[in-house]
C-alpha cells in the first residue's frame, strides 16, 4: 500500500488548528476556576465530579494579564479659587521711598549664583546703579496691606512704611494712589494708612482669631518679592507664639508660604475674614521655610481702631514691675504650679501705689482673665480701657484676695519704641528666635528705674532697735550677711533708698551662687517679711525649714534699687 503523503502546507494547517482548540480549552478552564461554585442545598450532598478520562497533557496556557482598570482623575483638594477671587481686590501692594544721605542704610548689591544665566544681567545692572549713586539717593521697599474701609483706610506693618518719605499704594486693577500715615504702633508693628479713592474700594473685615484652632486652613495674600496678588494656603501651626518681637507677643504661626514683601498682608480664614496680619518669618536665608507669624486679629483689631480714631494707641497701665513665677518660687509661695505674674515692685505714683497691690503679690487673674504666665499680664492690661475699674485676683500671704484697681494710661515714647525693637535690631520682618524669656515689664517707659523699695521702712526707723550682736556677720544659705552701714554702702555703691541686709560674700557652688546672688545684693524681704538684720534672716530661714518649706523666697535689691525675687533651696 502506498504511503499517504501529506503536503507540508496541510500538515502545518492541522497543527495550527489543534493548537487553537487546545488553547481554547485552557482558557475555558481558567475562566471556570475563577467562577464561584454553586452552593448545594441544605442536606443535599454536592455531586462529586467524575474523574476525567486520561488525556495527553495539554500545553500550559499563557498566564492572563488582569484587565487594566481605567482611573478617572479627580480634581484634587477643594479649590480656593472662588474665595481668592473675592479677596484679591482688597489686598494692595505698598511701595515706599526714602531719601538716604551718603551710603546710610545701603547694603551690598544682590548677587546671582555663579553660573546663573542671570549673572551677567545682575552684575551689569547693579554695577551701573552703584556708579550712578550720588551723595543723596532714594531707597525703595515693598510690602503688602489690605483695605478695611471702602473710604480708603488701609492696614499694614509699621516696618513696611517706617521712615518713608513717600508711600504709594498699588491696587490690583493697576490704580496707584498716594497714602497718608494716620497712625502707627511700634509695639505691635501695625500702621494705618489713608488714600483718597474716586470710587469706594473693595474691603475686607476682621474675624475673630480666638476661634481659630491649630490645624484650621488659612490663606495668605500679599506681595512677596514684588510679585503682587500672590496666594498661598496652609494651616495654623501654632498659637500664642512668643518670638520676642515686643511686649505683647501672641502670634499665630502658619505654614502658608510667607516671604519678604508679604509683611502687612492679611491672613484669611476660609470665610474670607482677616484673622491675622503677616509680620515675620523665621528663616536663615530670608525665604519661607514654612514658619511664618501673624499678629492675631483679637489683638490687631483694637489697635487698628485706636489708630483710626486717635492716631495713636491708648493702653491701660497697672504700674507694676513683674517677673516670671518659676517652679522654685511657686514652691516657696505654696502654689501647686508655676503660674501668674510675680510683682517685683510698684511704680511710685502709679495706679496701684495706694497699696492695693504690693511687691511680692502674685497676680493670678486680671479683669476675669487668667494670667497663666508673666507675659500674659502686660497684654491683657494694655488691651483694657484706660480709667476702667477692674478686679484683680492676687495671691498674698498664701491666700487669694480680690482687689479693685483703676487703670491709668501707658504713655508711649520714642525710648519705648527703641526698646521694643526686635532682638537683632532688624526691621524687615525677618527675625531670629531668642531663647531668652521676654522680660518686658508693665511700667512707664520714661520712669526712673531707681525707686524706693516698696514697703521698706525709712532708714532711720530701725535705728536703736537692733540688738548688739546683730552687726555680727552671719552665714545663711551660703551667704555672708552684714548690716547696711555707710561703709558697706560706699564699698558696694548701694543707693540710700535701698534698705535691708547686704550680702558681702557668696560661697562658690552654693545654691545662692547658682541662683545668681552676688556680693553687693541686698536682701530686703524673706517670705514677704522685711529683714532688718542678719539675725532676722537666719531666724526666718530656720522658721521656714520648720514649716517644711523647701525654698526661701528672697526679695533682692540691686545696688541701684531694682528688685527681683529669688527662690533659694534650703536643703
Amino acid at each position: 500500500m502506498a504511503p499517504t503523503i501529506r503536503s507540508p502546507f496541510r500538515r502545518t494547517l492541522a497543527l495550527l488548528a489543534s493548537a487553537a482548540i487546545m488553547a481554547q480549552a485552557g482558557v475555558s478552564g481558567i475562566a471556570f476556576a475563577q467562577t464561584t461554585p454553586e452552593t448545594a442545598a441544605p442536606g443535599v450532598a454536592a455531586p462529586v465530579p467524575a474523574a476525567p478520562a486520561p488525556t495527553s497533557p495539554a500545553p500550559t496556557a499563557p498566564q492572563q494579564t488582569p484587565p487594566v482598570q481605567t482611573v478617572v482623575p479627580n480634581n484634587g483638594p477643594a479649590s480656593v479659587a472662588d474665595l481668592a477671587e473675592g479677596l484679591l481686590d482688597a489686598v494692595v501692594n505698598i511701595s515706599t521711598s526714602q531719601n538716604v544721605k551718603d551710603d546710610e542704610g545701603v547694603g551690598p548689591a544682590p548677587r546671582a549664583p555663579d553660573g546663573s544665566p542671570f549673572q551677567e544681567f545682575f552684575n551689569d545692572f547693579f554695577n551701573k546703579q552703584q556708579g550712578n549713586r550720588g551723595p543723596n539717593h532714594n531707597v525703595s521697599s515693598l510690602g503688602s496691606g489690605f483695605v478695611i474701609d471702602p473710604a480708603g483706610y488701609i492696614v499694614t506693618n509699621n516696618h513696611v512704611i517706617e521712615g518713608a518719605d513717600d508711600i504709594e499704594v498699588n491696587f490690583a486693577n493697576g490704580t496707584k494712589l498716594k497714602a497718608k500715615l494716620i497712625g502707627t504702633d511700634t509695639k505691635t508693628d501695625l500702621s494705618v494708612l489713608k488714600v483718597e479713592p474716586k470710587t469706594p474700594l473693595k474691603s475686607v473685615k476682621f474675624g475673630d482669631s480666638s476661634e481659630m484652632r491649630i490645624g484650621d486652613w488659612v490663606m495668605a495674600i500679599g506681595n512677596p518679592f514684588g510679585f503682587g496678588g500672590s496666594v498661598t494656603v496652609g494651616i495654623i501651626s501654632g498659637r500664642g507664639r512668643n518670638i520676642n518681637a515686643g511686649p505683647y507677643d501672641n502670634f499665630i504661626q502658619t505654614d502658608a508660604a510667607i516671604n519678604k514683601g508679604n509683611s502687612g498682608g492679611p491672613l484669611f480664614n476660609m470665610r474670607g475674614e482677616v484673622i491675622g496680619i503677616n509680620t515675620a518669618i523665621i528663616s536663615p536665608s530670608g525665604g519661607s521655610i514654612g514658619i511664618g507669624f501673624s499678629v492675631p486679629s483679637e489683638l490687631a483689631s483694637g489697635v487698628v481702631e485706636q489708630l483710626r480714631q486717635y492716631g495713636e494707641t491708648r493702653r491701660g497701665w497697672l504700674g507694676v514691675r513683674i517677673q516670671p513665677v518659676t517652679d522654685d518660687i511657686a514652691d516657696s509661695l505654696g502654689l501647686d504650679t508655676a503660674k501668674g505674674a510675680l510683682v517685683a515692685g510698684v511704680i511710685k505714683g502709679g495706679p496701684v501705689d495706694d497699696g492695693s497691690i504690693k511687691a511680692g503679690d502674685v497676680i493670678l487673674k486680671f479683669d476675669g482673665k487668667t494670667v497663666n504666665e508673666m507675659r500674659d499680664l502686660p497684654r491683657v492690661v494694655a488691651e483694657s480701657t484706660v480709667g476702667k475699674e477692674v478686679d484683680v485676683v492676687v495671691l498674698r500671704d498664701g491666700k487669694e484676695q480680690t482687689v479693685k484697681v483703676k487703670l491709668g494710661r501707658l504713655e508711649d515714647s520714642d525710648q519705648a519704641a527703641a526698646g521694643d525693637a526686635a532682638p537683632d535690631g532688624s526691621q524687615d520682618g525677618v527675625i531670629t528666635p531668642d531663647p531668652d524669656e521676654n522680660d518686658d515689664m508693665d511700667q512707664p517707659d520714661t520712669g526712673d528705674q531707681t525707686q524706693p523699695v516698696p514697703g521698706a521702712p525709712e532708714p532711720d526707723q530701725h535705728q536703736g532697735q537692733v540688738s548688739p550682736d546683730a552687726a555680727t556677720p552671719k552665714n545663711v544659705l551660703g551667704l555672708s550677711l552684714s548690716l547696711l552701714s555707710p561703709e558697706t554702702r560706699k564699698a558696694f555703691g548701694i543707693a540710700e533708698s535701698v534698705d535691708g541686709v547686704v550680702v558681702t560674700e557668696v560661697a562658690p557652688g552654693s545654691a545662692s551662687a547658682e541662683k545668681g546672688l552676688k556680693p553687693g545684693d541686698v536682701i530686703v524681704e524673706v517670705a514677704q517679711e522685711f529683714m532688718k538684720s542678719p539675725d532676722a534672716v537666719a531666724a526666718k530661714v530656720k522658721s521656714l525649714k520648720q514649716e517644711g518649706r523647701r525654698n526661701a523666697q528672697l526679695m533682692i535689691a540691686s545696688a541701684n534699687g531694682d528688685l527681683r525675687f529669688v527662690a533659694v533651696p534650703m536643703e
